[in-house]
Order: C-alpha cells, then structure tokens, then sequence
C-alpha cells in the first residue's frame, strides 16, 4: 500500500499548461504549448504532453520531452505522425515520465486557440521587398532595350569565339560538331544549349557549313532538329538543311560518349561545342576533341565538371554565361533587358554588402550595438 502511494506523494505538484496559442506566420498547422514546470521534480525523467480533438476522447501522445526543459515554450506540430489540422479545436493534457517508466498525468487544458494557417509571412517583408526592386529593374531595362537603347555588355571570351570557330571550320572545309549535353529537356542547361545551337545553326546556315548534332535524349533530339530546320529557313536556304545532322545516337550516357568520340575520330570536325549539363563524361569528350586538334568551347552549370572544361577546352562558358549567351548572339531587346536588370541585381546586392561590413566594423569598433537593434526591429523571431 505504501508503494502505491509513493508516486502520488512525490508529484502532488504536477507540470501545468499555461496557454495553448496559435503559431503566427505558418500554415495553420503549429501551437505554441507554453508550460509552467515545478520548482522541484523528483524522481521525474520527462515531460508528457497528450493531445485530443475537442469533440473526441482520443487520447495521443504527441510529445515527450526529457528534463529539464530547454524551453518552456514548446512547439505542437512538428511530428508528421501526429500533424494538426487548421481549424480544428484541441484539448492537452500535460503529464510526467518517472524513472520506474510509470506515467502520471496532470490536469486538461481546455482554452486551446484554434490553428489558422496565415495568409502573409510578415518574417518575409525584406523577401517582397527584393522581389519588388527586381521586377521593377526587369520592366524597366525591358522598356529601355524595347525603345533601341544601347546597352553595354562586358565581353566574354567564349561568346566572341563562337563566330572564329565557325569561320575556322568553313574554310578548313570540316564539320562543326554540338553536343547539346546528357540532361533531358526540363534542365534549364539543356534549353540554355538548344537556344544557343538555333543561333550557331543560323550562322553555320549562312557560311554553308556543315553540322553535327547527336542527342542521347528523344525529346531534346526532336526540339533540336526542329532547332537546326527554322535557322535554316531563317536564312533563306531551306533547302540546304540536312535532315541526318541531327540524330539520336544512344541514351546510354557512355555508349554516347563512345559514339560521339567516334565521330570525332572519323569526321575530324574542325570546332567542337559542349553546352549543357554533363557528367563523368565531360573530360573524355573534352580530351578526345583535344587530341583531335579542333577549337572547343564548352559550358555547364555543372560546377564539379567545370575544371574539366577549362583544362581541355579552349574557351569555357561558366554557370550563368551559359544562360547570357544566346542574349549575346541574339542581341534580342528583351533577352538583353533581362541580363542588364540581373546585373543591376547584383550591384545592388554587393553594394549592401560592403555597406554591412563597414557598418558591422564600425559597429564593433564603437560599441554601439545599433546593429542588433535594427536586426531586431526588421526580423520576426522565431519560435522552435
């Protein structure tokens, strides 16, 4: 008998829920459980909190903390075993775990605020706010170049070789020779590379040179073809396009490889173009042109297959001039407003962040904590 009263006795005072509240800034689907422990817990391991909807008596243990508590502050939701609805009204029931693994339960907490989910982050203002000066940057450098003003572009190496590479192969009477990379038509680096083959095609259209085109995926090779045939129209010589430069070779990534270094070997191809997403194959393909003798110009946004590129190749496109290049052989208004207005972007950006660091050391020198403060009165905290 006295053993079944000893548990009672030692936790008369039970760990209590202050209030259940409504976690701004989310779907719906978090409580703040604030909870008030005792001064003193004895022969306590962990904290138990039972959660029910208001119209059940389904009873579910939804979280088990150990003692003592980080935090008073605890955050319902987070386990995708036990998710809480938007709208829905619950009851909690605080208990505690002994070190015997006995559970004791403590009074139910009724006056639960209801989860809705929060049409605005108001955490995300300075989000909406660079979003805003972005778009305006778009609109604006868009209405410019729309109305023939003459935009600046910094000069980039492998763009500018695009047309000496052509011109090489023309009077050396070889072939060009694209690989439009591995990656299947939903790779932002595949449709970089396919827009870019409709501006070489135009021009190789043009210097009456011929192409090779080989694709390792269905959907790129039909987009490429289609590609090749309008910047022969374009040109005025539909009549000169060859339906069997551009073919579907493998979908095996290293059967293509094999493939494609043949054609090298075989045709000799006076300048070779890898653009768009590669793997392990970049420096095979890039070594057999190499040993070929042809002018290469590569780009990936591959950041890993990058080093293989720049060693092999004679000129690389890196990351975004990739996505700028077709704008550059284009010289489309619209194409160029897109890239100054990124541009603007980023001075903007670096600009706020040399100005961050001369205010942080100024901050640091003098000791005058504005910073934190103005990090406060801009940020919303959150709550874990």
């Amino acid at each position: 008998m006295v053993q079944l009263l000893l548990p009672a006795v030692l936790f008369l005072s039970f760990p209590e829920i202050v209030s259940v509240t409504d976690r701004p800034n989310d779907a719906g689907d978090r409580l703040i459980i604030s909870v008030s422990m005792p001064d003193e817990v004895q022969d306590a391991a962990g904290l138990l909190v039972w959660r029910t909807p208001a119209d059940q008596e389904s009873w579910m243990l939804v979280m088990v903390e150990g003692l003592p508590l980080e935090s008073e502050e605890l955050v319902d939701g987070y386990d995708p075993d036990f998710p809480l609805l938007p709208g829905t009204s619950y009851h909690y029931m605080p208990g505690l775990l002994t070190l015997s693994g006995d559970t004791l339960r403590g009074p139910v907490f009724t006056n639960a605020e209801i989860p809705v989910g929060s049409w605005f982050h108001t955490g995300e203002v300075p989000t909406l706010v660079a979003c805003l000066v972005f778009l305006a940057l778009i609109f604006y450098y868009f209405q410019r170049a729309v109305r023939g003003a003459n935009f600046y572009l910094r000069p980039i190496a492998g763009i500018e070789a695009i047309d000496e590479a052509i011109g090489r192969a023309t009077e050396m009477g070889k072939p060009i020779l694209y690989v439009p990379g591995l990656s299947t038509i939903d790779d932002v680096a595949t449709i970089a590379s396919l827009t870019i083959l409709g501006r070489v095609a135009r021009k190789v259209a043009d210097y009456q040179t011929q192409i090779i085109v080989p694709n390792t995926d269905p959907i790129v090779y039909t987009v490429a073809e289609e590609s090749v045939k309008q910047a022969y129209l374009e040109a005025g010589r539909p009549d000169s396009f060859d339906p069997n430069s551009v073919f579907f070779l493998t979908s095996s990534q290293f059967a293509y490889v094999a493939g494609v270094n043949g054609i090298m070997m075989r045709e000799r191809p006076a300048t070779n173009f890898y653009l768009g997403m590669f793997w392990a194959e970049s420096l095979i393909l890039a070594e057999t042109g190499s040993l070929s003798g042809a002018i290469q110009i590569a780009g990936t946004d591959a950041v890993t297959q990058l080093p293989f590129f720049i060693t092999t190749c004679d000129y690389t496109l890196i990351g975004e001039e990739l996505y700028a290049a077709s704008a550059y052989l284009g010289r489309e208004p619209r194409q160029i407003g897109g890239i100054k207005s990124l541009d603007a972007c980023k001075v903007i950006i670096m600009t706020l962040i040399i100005l961050g660091v001369a205010a942080f050391i100024v901050d640091f020198v003098a000791g005058t904590g504005f910073l934190v403060m103005l990090r406060q009165a801009i940020t919303t905290p959150e709550v874990m």
